[in-house]
C-alpha cells in the first residue's frame, strides 16, 4: 500500500543539494482517472483505463508519424514524488535498497518512464493505455518503444548490430 511522505524502518533520508536546473520543459499534460497516489496504480497496464496525453504548443508538430507506432515510451515528471530518500523499503519487509536497484517514484530527480499502446490520435491529444501516474503529471517527451524503433538513417561505424556480442 502507498502511504505518503512515510520514512519507513531502515530508510533513508537526505537532504538534497541546491537545485542545478537542467532545463527541462514540460511538452504537455497527462490526464489520467487517478487524483491521488493513494488511487494510483503501482504499474500501468495494457488493459487499463483510457487516457489522454495532451501536448502543448509548439510541440504539437512534434506528433507527425506518431501514429506509425503501436507503442510508445513516455516520460514524465512525477511532481508530487519526494525527492529525499536515498534507500528504501518498498515492501515494508524491513529489508532496504538503494533508490537506483527500485523502480520507486521517490528519486532524487522523479522521472517515471512507461511503456503505452497508442490507442488513437486526435490532433494534439494521444489516447493511450498503459499509464500509471496521476492527472494532471507534466509531460516531459515521448518517443517509440525502443524495440519495436528501427532507426530511419543508415548504420553508421559503431553502432550495434544484432548479432554482435554484447
Amino acid at each position: 500500500m502507498v502511504r505518503l511522505n512515510e520514512v519507513r524502518p531502515g530508510e533513508v533520508a537526505v537532504a538534497a543539494p541546491a537545485a542545478d536546473d537542467a532545463g527541462l520543459t514540460f511538452i504537455g499534460r497527462i490526464r489520467t482517472p487517478w487524483a491521488s497516489r493513494l488511487e494510483c496504480p503501482r504499474q500501468g497496464r495494457e488493459d487499463g483505463p483510457t487516457c489522454r496525453i495532451e501536448i502543448f504548443e509548439p510541440w504539437v508538430a512534434g506528433l507527425d508519424g506518431i501514429a506509425a507506432y503501436e507503442r510508445l515510451e513516455v516520460l514524465y515528471w512525477l511532481h508530487e514524488s519526494r525527492r529525499d530518500l536515498v534507500r528504501q523499503s518498498p515492501r515494508s519487509d524491513g529489508e532496504t535498497r538503494g533508490v537506483f536497484a527500485l523502480r520507486t517514484p521517490v528519486r532524487p530527480n522523479p522521472i517515471g518512464t512507461q511503456i503505452v499502446r497508442l490507442l488513437a490520435v486526435e490532433g494534439a491529444t494521444l489516447l493511450v493505455r498503459g499509464l500509471d501516474c496521476l492527472d494532471g503529471t507534466p509531460l516531459l517527451d515521448i518517443k517509440p518503444e525502443r524495440t519495436g524503433f528501427t532507426p530511419l538513417a543508415p548504420p553508421q561505424p559503431g553502432d550495434f548490430q544484432v548479432g554482435d556480442p554484447a
